[in-house]
């Protein structure tokens, strides 16, 4: 974590200098947001190629779980480059969301898919609250874990709206399931709490790694921001944080950690919902966090009261692990 976040400390000025005139943010044009104009918005980029640093130099180069961990980092932040691109240099707003949808799905598939090859990982879902329902998906758990990593993606990618909003909601997320990647890796705390015996400690690194970074670049991030993690960082790192919920066997303990991360599309699909069926907006902008700005919430309080309940919430998915 200390290596990581050193790293981005150093290299954040250099990055956002040589980024600024090329890489320039596009703001929304409401509630002031033309001042972000210029602001790079591939911060992504520093950030996944200091995990990667930061792997290489810490982590346990034979652990199959590392290189899956960052294969599905790096596919999903291809995607997410390839739509910054065109946002910033195309002559349409970014990738098409079928198509985006399908190369989400494709990369999800292939993770998966090798970990299945590899690893040949328990088959079972593990609910919280309880110590003995656990169903066994069968091969059906490769649909289940595609439609996991999609959708934490997604719910990351929505999320990343205002300054340090996302940074400040995925660090806790990312030290929780840090956490449970130790434990659940741990035969004796495994056995202690109940939850399954898995190999997942080295993903504890992992997530050390990805966590120093989302400090370093908290650092750049907070208000006023002086560079976005763009597409390329939040599909990338919501898809990493998802690998390391499945591969602790406690996904079902994401919607918990990531309660911030639920309302968010939650928002979306009510506010779809509610247009479509009576014409009417349910809320005055989606995703959640827009609501809260035209209601006339400074920046820095929604992302700081959002990052309060993002933390209680961590809190209480780790609260779970041992109420059973």
């Amino acid at each position: 974590m200390l290596t990581a976040l050193f790293l981005m400390l150093v290299t954040g000025n250099k990055f956002i200098a040589a980024t600024q005139n090329t890489f320039g943010c596009k703001p929304r044009p409401f509630l002031g947001h033309n001042v972000k104009e210029r602001v790079p918005t591939i911060g992504g980029v520093l950030t996944l190629a200091v995990v990667w640093a930061t792997a290489l130099l810490w982590g346990n180069l034979w652990s199959p779980l590392l290189w899956l961990f960052l294969l599905v980092m790096t596919l999903f932040a291809s995607i997410g480059f390839l739509d910054d691109w065109r946002k910033l240099f195309g002559v349409c707003d970014g990738i098409m969301a079928r198509s985006k949808f399908f190369l989400q799905i494709s990369a999800a598939l292939i993770v998966v898919l090798l970990w299945f090859w590899i690893m040949h990982p328990d088959t079972s879902i593990w609910f919280p609250f309880f110590k003995h329902v656990h169903p066994d998906l069968g091969l059906f758990f490769i649909v289940w874990a595609v439609f996991i990593i999609v959708a934490t993606s997604n719910a990351v990618n929505l999320t990343d709206g205002l300054d340090g909003l996302a940074a400040n909601a995925l660090t806790p997320t990312v030290l929780t399931f840090s956490i449970i990647c130790y434990v659940a890796g741990h035969s004796k705390m495994a056995a202690y709490l109940v939850i399954p015996f898995v190999p997942s400690a080295e993903l504890a690194v992992m997530g050390g790694a990805l966590a120093g970074a989302l400090f370093g670049f908290l650092w750049f991030n907070a208000y006023p921001a002086q560079m976005f993690l763009g597409d390329v960082g939040s599909l990338s790192l919501g898809a990493a944080l998802a690998f390391m919920a499945l591969a602790s066997k406690q996904e079902l303990l994401l919607p918990i950690a990531g309660f911030l991360f639920v309302i968010e599309v939650l928002s979306v699909l009510i506010q779809v919902g509610s247009f479509k069926l009576t014409g009417k907006r349910f809320f005055k902008m989606a995703p959640l966090h827009h609501h809260y700005e035209l209601l006339g919430w400074p920046e820095a309080k929604i992302t700081v009261r959002f990052g309060i309940l993002c933390l209680v919430s961590c809190l209480l998915a780790l609260m779970m692990l041992k109420l059973r």
